[in-house]
């Protein structure tokens, strides 16, 4: 039982989940009236904010959409297969547990010793593309927040050499469904806050035995290192993903770079780099308000 404090905290959190979601719904329009989502429910901390939030927002969204909680039971040894019926039942949700043993298919084809991530994602995938079918969803909705996006993004640079980060909404690689990630403005530090004061059953993600994603974890680290050193930097590098410059990167696909030429019109400012001695003599930093909002402020160097 929460003392009235941590009820308090609680709320205040909850309030600000609930406005980044609302926020990036509204930005990319991922939910429309009569929409039927399906929320796909791993029984880690991700999709069970995921759902409580967008069950909040049911109460009061200005139009009507329904849920469906899913969740994929591949079969690995001392998977709780009680936890999550359990759960949704006392919710009074309508759910769907989905029978199919991935994982033996997953240990027939992968190497001892070698991850089975990928293999295990890309079936996983496809049961629920057909889950989906199957229930009438319009919407597939995940638990990817904002870090999983920047962690991608970066992954995509250093190891992919692609500029490519996990959208917000987009077809799926199947093209019959739409894929949305409501969670995309929210911190993990608040979702995790979050789960544990909601106390969600957590399932563990390791019971496969699989090695972790290593590559993924160093910039997991990396990213909380630079959150810790320098706040801010994230916000910052999040809303470069949201102004985006095409004529000052170097895809010729994305801007006619061979077409230029004398008396064109100046794109974007034209070829001013960010050099340093240029800039003002201003600095930037990031302050938290009384509601925990990150908010930039402008100051000046003395």
């Amino acid at each position: 039982m929460l003392n009235q404090k941590q009820q308090y905290n609680l709320n205040k959190l909850q309030k600000r989940l609930r406005r980044h979601v609302g926020e990036a719904i509204a930005d990319f329009n991922m939910i429309e009236e009569g929409d039927r989502i399906m929320v796909c429910l791993s029984g880690g901390k991700d999709s069970y904010t995921l759902l409580e939030i967008l069950r909040n927002l049911q109460q009061s969204a200005p139009i009507n959409f329904s849920l469906v909680a899913v969740n994929l039971d591949q079969k690995q040894p001392g998977f709780p297969e009680h936890i999550l019926p359990d759960y949704l039942s006392k919710l009074g949700i309508e759910y769907k547990i989905v029978q199919e043993n991935t994982y033996s298919i997953v240990k027939e084809k992968i190497p001892e010793g070698k991850t089975t991530c990928s293999l295990c994602s890309r079936l996983r995938r496809g049961i629920l593309y057909r889950t989906a079918s199957e229930l009438g969803a319009t919407k597939i909705a995940l638990g990817h927040h904002r870090d999983d996006i920047l962690q991608t993004l970066l992954l995509n640079m250093f190891y992919g050499g692609k500029l490519k980060g996990m959208p917000p909404k987009l077809i799926s690689d199947d093209g019959k469904h739409i894929v949305i990630r409501p969670l995309a403005y929210c911190r993990e530090k608040d979702i995790e806050r979050f789960a544990i004061a909601k106390a969600f059953p957590i399932i563990p993600c390791n019971l496969c035995g699989s090695q972790p994603n290593l590559q993924r974890q160093v910039i997991a680290e990396m990213l909380r290192d630079w959150d810790k050193r320098y706040p801010g930097r994230i916000e910052t590098m999040f809303s470069a993903m949201q102004n985006v410059v095409p004529s000052h990167l170097c895809d010729g696909t994305l801007f006619d770079f061979k077409s230029i030429a004398h008396g064109d019109a100046i794109a974007h400012g034209g070829d001013l780099a960010f050099d340093r001695e240029e800039l003002p003599a201003q600095t930037q930093r990031w302050q938290e308000d009384d509601d925990d909002n990150l908010r930039l402020e402008i100051v000046e160097i003395k």
